[in-house]
């Protein structure tokens, strides 16, 4: 329970702050157990070690985790204060306490539940159903969830929100005249192309607006085309993140940085969230970032007076952007410049790329190696107070806030703002 209370990166809900309590309390109610049966085989009395035991640990337990509650509390509120979250009170820690119970009691009511049957079953019995219920899991359950999640995505992906209007424009896909239909956007090309202001052109090629990745970058080299984006005295390849989108803010700040005068293309890879692409599918964001720049570093090569060549990449985007080039050097010689924001483990090529991370965005922190080392914090933004690192507690921790990262106000955690496009450099 006390490590559930070591500092994170973000302000935490009573319930989200419960979560992670039960969930380290129900791991060492798990090693404790562990600890019993190897007791009990070393031919300790059982007994004799828990009276030891139980008194000084009771002892030691309410000082301990009340100055853990206050300085968990204190923490919290630093955090709360510089990003104008309102402070956490009395009332904060009863929530906590009753999510947290609540949570173990089920767990622990579940697992005493499968004791009492294995007892019931004996053990062979007991092992026959559970090798039946991993083979049902194995090639009914898991299959049955993947497609069930596989279906929700792709509904997440066509689903057209009433408020947004079809773009008349022809310098925007989807319009009328665009090869890219407003239908096969996407949920997230949709947004993006129907952004203000209007001045920029907005190429986006969706999932379901060609049929592989090739097409879907010629589609994109086409709609530049049409567009007029080949025209324009600037142009960025923006690499979405795992579901399609970018970042509307992003946009709106390309399309002041540069007057109007620029043209963003972006084309989508998947329709699956960020994290699941991340881990299953990230290979994906970079063959899709490196085919659509290569077309159209060939293509503006083509042209008497090409557009600076740029590129943006948020999140995974930013990922799958740097993918691109093989070192500092050569991102520096193929490119105007470029900006990555919200660089997970805050790993990209940097040269002269302008990086945007924030201090507090566990994006930027989360990696297998904070286990055991510090994260790579070079050139974030001090937004928050940042925790001191402790092995395998920060990974913890950092973990945890990876569920809230975008629910940071406005320039904390992982939300950044219009200011992306102003950060962006030149040649």
């Amino acid at each position: 329970m006390l490590a559930s209370l070591a500092p994170g990166l973000l302000p935490r809900t009573p319930s989200a702050q419960g979560i992670v309590t039960a969930l380290l309390v129900l791991i060492g109610l798990g090693v404790v157990g562990l600890g019993r049966i190897a007791v009990r085989r070393m031919g300790f009395e059982r007994g004799t070690v828990r009276e030891r035991v139980r008194l000084p640990a009771l002892v030691a337990v309410v000082p301990v985790t009340a100055v853990a509650m206050a300085w968990a509390q204190h923490w919290q509120n630093r955090l709360r204060d510089a990003m104008d979250v309102s402070p956490v009170g009395p009332l904060y820690w009863v929530q906590w306490a009753m999510w947290s119970a609540a949570i173990v009691a089920l767990v622990v009511g579940i697992c005493l539940g499968i004791r009492w049957a294995v007892r019931r079953l004996g053990r062979l019995r007991s092992l026959l159903a559970l090798v039946a219920l991993a083979v049902t899991a194995q090639f009914v359950v898991v299959p049955t969830v993947v497609d069930w999640r596989k279906a929700s995505y792709a509904a997440a992906n066509a689903y057209v929100d009433p408020t947004l209007v079809q773009p008349v424009s022809p310098n925007r896909s989807g319009s009328p005249v665009s090869a890219a239909s407003w239908p096969s956007l996407g949920s997230q090309g949709r947004k993006f192309v129907s952004g203000s202001p209007a001045q920029s052109v907005r190429v986006y090629v969706g999932l379901n607006s060609a049929p592989d990745l090739n097409a879907r970058v010629a589609l994109a080299i086409r709609e530049l085309e049409r567009s007029g984006g080949l025209e324009r005295a600037n142009l960025v390849v923006t690499v979405p993140t795992g579901s399609g989108w970018i970042d509307g803010e992003a946009a709106t700040g390309l399309d002041q940085r540069f007057g109007g005068d620029v043209a963003l293309v972006g084309v989508q890879y998947s329709d699956a969230p960020s994290w699941v692409t991340f881990m299953f599918g990230r290979a994906a964001a970079e063959e899709s970032a490196r085919a659509l720049f290569t077309a159209v570093e060939q293509r503006i090569s083509t042209l008497p007076h090409p557009p600076k060549l740029y590129v943006y990449g948020q999140s995974l985007g930013a990922l799958g952007g740097n993918s691109i080039f093989a070192t500092d050097a050569e991102q520096d010689r193929r490119t105007c410049a470029v900006l990555w924001a919200g660089p997970p483990a805050n790993d990209v090529h940097r040269g002269g790329a302008t990086i945007l991370a924030n201090a507090s965005d566990p994006v930027v922190h989360w990696s297998p190696s904070l286990l055991w080392s510090s994260p790579n914090l070079t050139g974030t933004r001090p937004d928050a107070p940042v925790p001191q690192w402790l092995p395998m507690l920060s990974f913890l921790q950092t973990s945890a806030d990876l569920l809230a990262a975008l629910d940071a106000p406005a320039g904390h955690g992982h939300r950044y703002g219009t200011d992306q496009g102003g950060a962006l450099g030149s040649c």
